[in-house]
């Protein structure tokens, strides 16, 4: 206990005064000096200890460690994207060229070992929304800049944990009181088996090509379905393009070295039928248009080629026309970010043109005054829920609500940049929310998340998968 001797006080903390109200479960600290105020209680915090990390992508990341006076270590790791929209919440990075290229996070690890730490010690670990308000009010910007949405979300998710743990409930239990949800469902699994956009060397403008095992009896079987078409597809690969063109992406995906979308889609019709799973395995598509954008408000299905002779730019509504063309020829029953995050014309033309989900990345942000401007524009019909966009989980959690009542789907989703911390596989659980992404069924970073999926459905025991009902669980 030296080490956190550090950099906390143990003294009580003004600044949570105004928390001891309501009941017992929502006091944060005592506001009296008495006998019993020297008795431990197991769900208060202890203290708090950031530090950095390394991401699967080879750069720095927060983790940190939360112990309550009940002795529980509660451990969680902060994710990054690479293609990230403009409406996120702000991942504090150091800037210093000479470490890490500037990707360092030590000032985000500062932030919370000497501001929110000292100011959390003797919180109630239960009062998640609570404490997730003096973070931000802390912060006290509207994107998390001061301190840093990847310092904030670090604790607020050890915070989740150590609530679960104060309740000696599992995670997605605790999440599920959280959010009032009535019933737990397994999530449709969304793998990302081609790889193109900003995740991968290949000349592929859209980012994700992706398999849904919606005609699975379960989520276990559901995995097993996703797998074997990922070694059908890796050896149709190196068959018809070489060894090479099985190097993998970001997020586990093979990353062929083609240019044409529709050639990704025929890889995986011929996947899906080679592995004897036509009909029970439907395709989704993250296409991140932001990231291939003009100046000019045009879409550059070359963008990774510049120059280019601009053969392959493309109006809103002829991009149109192009995904219309693969919803009529392919089972696509998802796509993701098919317009820039201000293309909102673009947007509602799509959504009245086809009957499938229209899911908001970029477009949203997670983020709850965004998702009531799509709600009210009609743009899209479902939301990509990334904790790390908006920066505490009690945040993501009224975007994934807000998204419900209006009629949305909600997909949970990892970020390119990932750890071991399999929390989302918890959350998608915990709201229903019926579908979740978080890449291939290879690289253990991302397997963590799928397997913690395949502990869940065991203990849960008689659960319902989400299957062809992945959009309203």
């Amino acid at each position: 206990m030296a080490l956190a001797q550090s950099f906390i006080s143990a003294k009580p903390n003004p600044f949570l005064l105004r928390q001891a109200r309501l009941s017992p479960v929502r006091c944060a600290i005592s506001t009296t000096s008495s006998p019993a105020s020297n008795t431990i209680k197991p769900q208060n915090l202890k203290w708090i200890k950031a530090r950095q990390i390394i991401d699967s992508r080879g750069n720095p990341t927060v983790e940190v460690d939360l112990v309550t006076e009940g002795g529980g270590l509660y451990r969680s790791a902060v994710p990054s994207g690479a293609s990230t929209g403009i409406y996120e919440a702000l991942e504090l990075r150091d800037g210093d060229k000479s470490v890490y290229g500037g990707k360092g996070v030590l000032n985000a690890v500062g932030n919370i070992n000497d501001l929110l730490a000292p100011m959390l010690v003797g919180v109630d670990v239960r009062n998640q929304e609570d404490i997730d308000t003096i973070m931000m009010e802390m912060d006290g910007t509207p994107n998390k800049s001061k301190l840093g949405a990847n310092a904030i979300l670090g604790v607020s998710l050890s915070l989740c944990r150590a609530g679960a743990g104060a309740k000696k409930v599992p995670l997605y239990r605790h999440i599920q009181e959280l959010a009032s949800t009535k019933e737990l469902v397994m999530p449709v699994p969304a793998f990302n088996v081609i790889n193109g956009g900003s995740h991968a060397g290949n000349n592929l403008a859209m980012q994700e090509f992706m398999i849904l095992p919606v005609g699975a009896s379960s989520f276990a079987e559901a995995l097993q379905m996703g797998s074997e078409v990922y070694h059908v597809l890796k050896g149709i690969i190196k068959a018809k393009y070489g060894q090479d063109a099985c190097n993998v992406g970001d997020e586990g995906g093979f990353a062929p070295n083609v240019q044409d979308n529709r050639e990704g889609l025929v890889l995986l019709m011929d996947a899906i039928e080679k592995a004897g799973y036509a009909g029970k395995i439907k395709i989704g598509m993250d296409v991140a248009a932001s990231e291939f954008f003009t100046k000019q408000g045009l879409y550059d299905l070359d963008f990774k080629n510049q120059p280019n002779n601009g053969a392959h730019l493309h109006t809103s509504e002829s991009l149109c026309e192009i995904y219309k063309g693969f919803v009529t020829d392919f089972p696509i029953v998802s796509i993701e970010d098919p317009f820039d995050q201000d293309d909102w014309s673009a947007w509602a033309l799509l959504r009245n043109s086809v009957d499938i989900q229209l899911v908001g990345d970029d477009l949203l942000v997670t983020n709850p005054k965004r998702i009531k401007e799509a709600i009210n524009k009609k743009a899209c019909n479902a939301l990509l829920l990334k904790v790390n966009q908006i920066g505490t989980v009690t945040e993501s959690i009224e975007a994934a609500l807000d998204s419900k009542k209006a009629g949305w789907g909600v997909m949970v989703s990892h970020r390119s940049g990932e750890t071991e911390d399999n929390f989302i596989a918890d959350l998608s659980v915990g709201l229903a929310s019926g579908q979740i992404k978080t890449g291939a069924p290879c690289r253990s970073e991302r397997l963590a998340k799928y397997n913690q999926l395949l502990r869940i459905e065991e203990e849960l025991g008689n659960v319902r998968y989400a299957g062809e009902a992945f959009r309203s669980p």
